[in-house]
């Protein structure tokens, strides 16, 4: 990904955390010299000095044999939004869209066998909708067990994280003010994540 310096996440703790809090992301692998990609809910553990992805497939998706044992990138991104000239103190001056992006690089292994895939699952649902955990435990293991068969879970240990905050960090102080207004007043949940973002910057400058 083409990160300039002063776009460039300093801070792996804060990547980790918004990789967690935007978790369902795009995995990415290559077949045959071409891309191919699946929107998937992740879990993002940090175990020890090591990030660990995990994941299930359909198994009836072809992806889910492709990546086993090879790599794939994993782009988790949400908040964006607009940013007009008007925000600027000059005129001569073009619109941009500020947003942020982490990219995870790493080889993809299989969780098999019917502990390991129950493990993850109860581990999603514990994350995703604790509140459903209970009617999950009181499904019938036979429902359960074809659940599982039909799906392949994987982990991937990140070998090369990459991240990115685009936040109008070459800009003044007072436009990034004015962004950051204009943001908040939009009344728009990506804008005003954005906002945030920009203002959580603004205290650590």
């Amino acid at each position: 990904m083409y990160i300039p310096s002063f776009n460039k996440f300093e801070d792996r703790q804060q990547a980790i955390a918004f990789m967690q809090r935007y978790s369902f992301a795009t995995i990415i692998s290559v077949k045959d010299g071409l891309p191919v990609a699946t929107h998937l809910p992740f879990l993002v553990q940090q175990k020890e000095d090591k990030i660990i992805l995990s994941s299930h497939f359909a198994k009836a998706n072809p992806q889910s044999e492709d990546i086993i044992n090879n790599t794939a990138l994993v782009i988790f991104t949400e908040p964006h939004a607009y940013i007009s000239p008007k925000n600027y103190e000059k005129e001569q001056n073009v619109p941009t869209w500020n947003y942020l992006a982490v990219h995870a690089y790493g080889k993809c292994t299989l969780l098999d066998g019917e502990e390991n895939k129950a493990s993850l699952l109860k581990e999603t649902i514990k994350y995703y909708d604790a509140a459903y955990l209970k009617q999950w435990d009181n499904l019938t293991d036979d429902y359960k067990q074809k659940m599982m068969k039909g799906i392949t879970a994987f982990q991937m240990v990140v070998d090369d994280l990459q991240a990115k905050a685009k936040l109008s960090q070459n800009r003044t102080e007072k436009e990034r003010e004015n962004v950051i207004n204009s943001l908040t007043n939009a009344g728009n949940a990506n804008e005003k994540a954005i906002a945030d973002y920009m203002s959580a910057l603004n205290i650590k400058h």
